[in-house]
């Protein structure tokens, strides 16, 4: 008896879609565990608080690190996820050749709404495996940061972060490397935007 099984793809397989012309850059793709993920559109809110988070980040862009909005990343696991937000160290330049690995990452971020249970599960696992030392989710849905942090794998092998905090949309966080540096959260929710 035949068993069916999906073909999954390694990262330069991904990429030779994509030169092919297989894959372009509207589809909304991700490579997850070496599956094609289909992407969610975005809604209004969702991108509200990306161009909002982006610009108030905008202003840690020195020699020391890039803050990339939107673009991919490259993890151990063949996965090649584009976070909403991610502070890699370096510059422009050094991304030139290839997309950051995680040695390279100290903060992602993942905005959501109708993603939060993958984001809170399946991306959270993936970014917990490859060592992301800091993953946020802006859950749009509670209206609150979920900043999770300290990676670990537990004794069934499931990986996951040991530490998990909540910040309400009135508070300030503490951007990681950057400490003296708070992100105002009333700046990032939609709801914010339109209040006196």
């Amino acid at each position: 008896m035949s068993v069916v099984t999906p073909k999954r793809f390694t990262i330069d397989e991904y990429h030779q879609l994509i030169e092919l012309g297989f894959l372009k850059e509207g589809d909304r793709i991700e490579l997850i565990r070496g599956e094609l993920i289909q992407m969610v559109a975005k809604g209004t809110p969702h991108t509200f608080c990306t161009t909002r988070l982006c610009r108030q980040l905008d202003h840690l862009k020195v020699d020391l690190v890039v803050v990339r909005c939107q673009e991919p990343i490259i993890l151990p696991s063949n996965s090649e996820p584009e976070p909403d937000v991610v502070i890699a160290r370096g510059n422009e330049v050094d991304y030139l050749a290839h997309h950051p690995y995680p040695e390279d990452i100290s903060l992602i971020v993942e905005i959501s709404d109708s993603t939060l249970d993958y984001d809170q599960t399946k991306k959270l696992e993936l970014y917990a495996e490859a060592g992301i030392a800091n993953y946020w989710i802006v859950n749009l849905n509670a209206r609150q940061l979920e900043r999770y942090s300290q990676p670990y794998q537990n004794a069934q092998g499931k990986f996951n972060y040991l530490s998990k905090q909540i910040y309400l949309p009135d508070e300030t966080v503490a951007i990681p490397g950057f400490e003296d540096a708070l992100l105002d959260l009333r700046r990032i929710f939609p709801q914010s935007a339109i209040a006196p």
